[in-house]
């Protein structure tokens, strides 16, 4: 007889409600924020710094936020968190200058990380072991399919002008937050926050001594180059001007990324229980370098939405593995805050240094340099995995395995 696997905990449930549409209103953003901060008369370094310093201050505020995970409960931090990043994103519609741009992006990446630290710490302690990575690949989905729907809004908005996106991505946050704040909050006093304090913490010195979880930080860096730097910074700045219908392209490149990011996670959760971490990882890794590293070369609107297609496919095979060795190293009985906030930090340097140095090489040579590099980053994430032997469900969180 089958072995009957256990459902999805109503908490992850709002937080993938939540996660969609966080999701949608990036997806609108996305495309237009390089446009829009290029509009203020600066290169393709500038543009991309944009979104780099909303990774920076992710980065920083990192370790910040495991603590505040740790101390107020995930609930709690999720909602201010959002709450931050909506605030911000409005502001940003209202920004004069360059200056002004940089500072609200600024103060966004500080909300930013403390939704994100507290959604992985949630799924991580909630989720059975059994459908981890089910679970992961569910929340990884949902949350591509709002970036599918969203740079193609984002790309028909831009005819309305840069600004009213940001208004658009400010309410919806507002909703997410709502959303938590309304049913997470009354099912945290009964469920999460009671235990929270009475949980051990993970040192991170004990996460660190599996060789999973360092393969999962070298990988995670290449990932944050690779798809939250340059994918959302460099990528349309080149669609914008390689291609006569740059402002579509843009857009289109985005969102079909999304499209077959989705696609794959239809399977990927689910090989990733099956068949371990590791070899999901480096091939979908290996398949988004290849991808990324032949969009130098194209100067055909078709092959290049091909290849951001198979880019995606390659993320979504990749992604779901990548979280799920995290939460396997955490476990269920354990507060990983800091350890995820650890993850969290090489995803958020890579998309820091990614982006300004890709559009600091097309500024003063050529975009095929750039995303030659970005190519190479992630063979090298790949090839971080190759000493790893345990790929599968960790052993006990409080003794992690070291093999």
């Amino acid at each position: 007889m089958p072995v009957s696997k256990p459902p999805i905990p109503a908490q992850i449930k709002v937080i993938i409600v939540a996660a969609f549409v966080i999701a949608l209103g990036f997806g609108i953003i996305a495309p237009i924020l390089p446009q829009f901060a290029s509009s203020f008369d600066v290169g393709p370094a500038a543009a991309a710094a944009i979104v780099s310093i909303f990774a920076l201050f992710r980065l920083l505020f990192a370790p910040v936020s495991g603590r505040l995970t740790e101390r107020w409960g995930e609930p709690a931090t999720y909602v201010v968190g959002v709450s931050i990043v909506a605030i911000s994103t409005i502001l940003c519609g209202f920004a004069a200058s360059y200056g002004h741009l940089m500072v609200f992006r600024a103060f966004g990446g500080i909300g930013s990380t403390m939704f994100t630290v507290s959604a992985m710490a949630l799924i991580s302690r909630l989720s059975p072991e059994e459908i981890r990575g089910r679970i992961a690949g569910l929340y990884s989905a949902t949350f591509l399919i709002g970036n599918i729907a969203g740079p193609v809004l984002g790309a028909a908005l831009a005819g309305f002008g840069y600004r009213l996106a940001f208004f658009i991505y400010g309410g919806a946050l507002i909703i997410a937050a709502a959303t938590v704040f309304v049913f997470l909050q009354g099912v945290g006093k009964r469920r999460v926050k009671r235990t929270a304090d009475t949980r051990p913490v993970m040192k991170l010195e004990e996460a660190w001594a599996v060789p999973a979880f360092r393969a999962s930080v070298v990988a995670g860096f290449a990932h944050g180059w690779n798809n939250f730097g340059v994918r959302v910074a460099i990528v349309p700045l080149f669609a914008a001007t390689a291609f006569i219908h740059g402002d579509a392209i843009a857009g289109f490149a985005l969102a079909i990324f999304a499209a077959g990011n989705a696609l794959a996670l239809t399977v990927s959760g689910k090989l990733s229980d099956t068949y371990g971490r590791k070899l999901p990882i480096m091939w979908g890794l290996s398949v988004g370098a290849l991808a990324m590293i032949a969009m130098g070369y194209v100067t055909n609107e078709v092959v290049f939405i091909v290849l951001c297609a198979i880019a995606g496919v390659g993320t979504g095979i990749m992604n779901p593995s990548l979280m799920a060795s995290v939460a396997d190293t955490v476990g269920n009985g354990r507060n990983g805050g800091r350890v995820m906030a650890t993850f969290q930090m090489s995803q958020d340097l890579g998309a820091i240094i990614g982006p300004v140095l890709v559009g600091a090489i097309a500024e003063y040579s050529n975009y095929s340099w750039g995303f030659l590099i970005t190519g190479i980053l992630a063979l090298i994430g790949a090839a971080a995995w190759t000493p790893v032997r345990r790929t599968t469900l960790a052993t006990k969180a409080e003794a992690p395995s070291k093999d």
